[in-house]
């Protein structure tokens, strides 16, 4: 039905007309309800791979697990016995080790800006391959404040000062702490910022930063199938808009797992409102 060819001639009618044809969409809408019934049966679990390097001499992680059923509690759903491994660009092999259910932990390593790794994650008898190539770092000048009203209620929030690089396609990704407590993931892109002076607000969902509150910021420089896959996930939360119908985001894995590998640049920042 074309409710916008519905509607327009009301638009021009006396109010008697209008209060008529209100009513009648009304009814129309009504009328073209259909009860649908959801098949809730439990789905056959897939793997997801959560799979992270950064630039830091560190111990890299990979997380793996299965999807639960439906009717379950959501909860990390861990999956023990996999093998691990990163090849470097220069084929060097990195294996990781199960530390817990599910957690995959490298020895102490960092990657390279510009090179591109690949994360192999051997599961039931089935491989998992996905490549993530590592942006270049860009990295906060200064951090401050800025108070912001949204329907009357105004708050105030982290923001991120930097110069993004011109003639480059950049993409971010913020992880935000407050008081050692996660509050949001955010990631932002500079297709309208594209080597301009940038101030990225972190909104969040939660208390209003107060006097003596710590805020932990890491800043990551992701490359752009990653940002896809962590802005469909804000896009089904409805963060920046109306949520859309749910979906499971592309993954960079083949073989259809579900997840990310990320090889990315960070910087962090921790400061105390004054």
């Amino acid at each position: 039905m074309n409710f916008l060819k519905t509607f327009k001639p009301v638009l021009q009618a006396s109010k008697l007309n209008y209060t008529l044809m209100f009513f009648i969409s009304l009814f129309l809408l009504s009328s073209c309800e259909k009860v649908v019934d959801l098949d809730l049966s439990n789905a056959e679990p897939v793997i997801v791979i959560e799979g992270n390097i950064s630039d830091q001499t560190e111990n890299q992680f990979v997380r793996i697990s299965k999807t639960i059923p439906f009717t379950e509690s959501n909860s990390f759903n861990g999956y023990t016995g996999a093998k691990v491994t990163v090849t470097t660009p220069s084929g060097i092999l990195i294996n990781f080790a199960e530390v817990s259910k599910g957690l995959y932990r490298s020895q102490r390593f960092r990657g390279t800006p510009g090179q591109t790794y690949k994360l192999e994650v051997l599961a039931d008898g089935k491989l998992y391959t996905a490549s993530s190539t590592m942006p270049y770092p860009v990295g906060p000048d200064s951090v401050g404040f800025k108070k912001l009203s949204f329907f009357g209620n105004s708050n105030i929030y982290p923001t991120v000062y930097y110069k993004d690089p011109a003639g480059v396609q950049n993409q971010y990704r913020y992880l935000l702490k407050i008081n050692s407590k996660s509050q949001t993931d955010i990631v932002f892109e500079d297709r309208f910022n594209d080597g301009n002076a940038v101030s990225d607000v972190i909104i969040y969902d939660g208390d209003d930063i107060k006097s003596g509150d710590i805020i932990d910021i890491e800043m990551q420089t992701i490359d752009r199938n990653v940002f896809k896959y962590y802005f469909a996930i804000s896009q089904i939360g409805g963060n920046g808009g109306p949520p859309v119908a749910p979906a499971n985001p592309d993954s960079n894995f083949n073989n259809g797992a579900l997840g990310i590998f990320s090889a990315y640049t960070k910087s962090t920042i921790s400061i105390v409102l004054k």
